[in-house]
């Protein structure tokens, strides 16, 4: 069956591609290369290359050629294409022109929303299938929270800036939201499915992409962990109780490499917790920045609200 299933991946990849190399559809062509069905070859750095390259040119060229990845995207109900076309959106976060990943942030036109809506994947016509599924959920739940975490930064993670110029300028309540939102992209990385370990090179993959994303966040938590340092004693009680829940989060993530800096400034932010700690409906009433599990990923404060859209796009001048 299994087998029987790739060969028929096979057959209308050949098929698609045929199609589209005659109607000259070059977009739609370099992405169903990039995107093939087989279950065990992740997108190959050229293919990916050629279908950023499609989308350079002007805002219209690339507006659709995310726009044919979004729809490839929610269209597929096969695991493997799903885990590809995923790569594409994360190789155009980190690689893509200026012009790719402000379409990106701003897909679809109508509304700026981007929810990928990937949560009840599933792909079960075989075990291979079915394993790569819980992938495709949990990497389609990362790609989202690098959305959000750009764009409470207002640029994209990993763009290169003057970090430690820019964070100095943050309002406490802009730092605090910022270091939430990071640890919230940590703590989604280490919740990936078990079985990274499997020989197959399309799972390898994207978990070679995921610690490069965490290599990234750490050196983004550090530098706003620094200037907490720096700004010790300027916060306002209800700011070091969010402070103090927020390095608790993670104080829990023990492969963070400044563990020590962060149970540190835990515990020079929490000298007056004491106070409360007993109190609940106080320390309640003080502090409403927890959010749930669904609320970090899913609501509406950051992916669904043009405000948080800081990228210096066109369309809203």
């Amino acid at each position: 069956m299994t087998k029987l299933t790739h060969i028929i991946g096979i057959i209308k990849d050949k098929a698609s591609q045929s199609k589209a190399a005659m109607l000259s559809r070059r977009t739609t062509l370099s992405l169903l290369r990039a995107t093939s069905h087989d279950s065990f070859t992740p997108p190959t750095p050229k293919h990916l290359a050629t279908l950023l390259s499609s989308g350079d040119g002007s805002r219209a060229t690339a507006s659709a050629a995310v726009e044919v990845l979004m729809d490839r995207l929610q269209g597929t109900s096969d695991a493997a294409v799903a885990l590809k076309c995923l790569i594409a959106v994360h190789h155009i976060i980190h690689h893509g022109s200026f012009i790719l990943q402000d379409q990106l942030s701003v897909y679809p036109s109508a509304g700026g929303r981007n929810y990928l809506n990937l949560s009840n994947f599933r792909h079960n016509s075989d075990p291979t299938s079915w394993e790569l599924s819980s992938w495709v959920r949990w990497f389609a739940r990362h790609i989202e929270s690098l959305l959000c975490v750009s764009r409470s930064l207002g640029l994209f993670l990993g763009s290169s800036y003057d970090r430690e110029e820019r964070v100095s300028g943050l309002t406490n309540v802009e730092l605090v939201g910022e270091l939430e939102s990071l640890v919230g992209l940590i703590e989604g990385i280490c919740k990936r499915p078990d079985g990274s370990d499997n020989g197959n090179a399309l799972v390898e993959e994207i978990v070679r992409l995921a610690r490069g994303d965490w290599g990234v966040v750490e050196v983004e938590v550090e530098v706003r962990m620094n200037e907490v340092r720096e700004r010790l004693g300027c916060f306002k009680f209800g700011e070091a109780v969010e402070l103090v829940c927020c390095l608790k989060r993670l104080e829990e993530i023990h492969e963070f490499r400044f563990w020590g800096l962060v149970r540190d400034l835990k515990e020079k932010l929490g000298l007056g917790f004491h106070l409360y700690k007993d109190d609940p409906k106080r320390l309640k009433d003080t502090t409403n920045l927890r959010f749930s599990e669904s609320d970090r990923f899913s609501g509406p404060s950051l992916l669904a609200s043009r405000d948080f859209l800081r990228f210096n796009s066109a369309r809203f001048l």
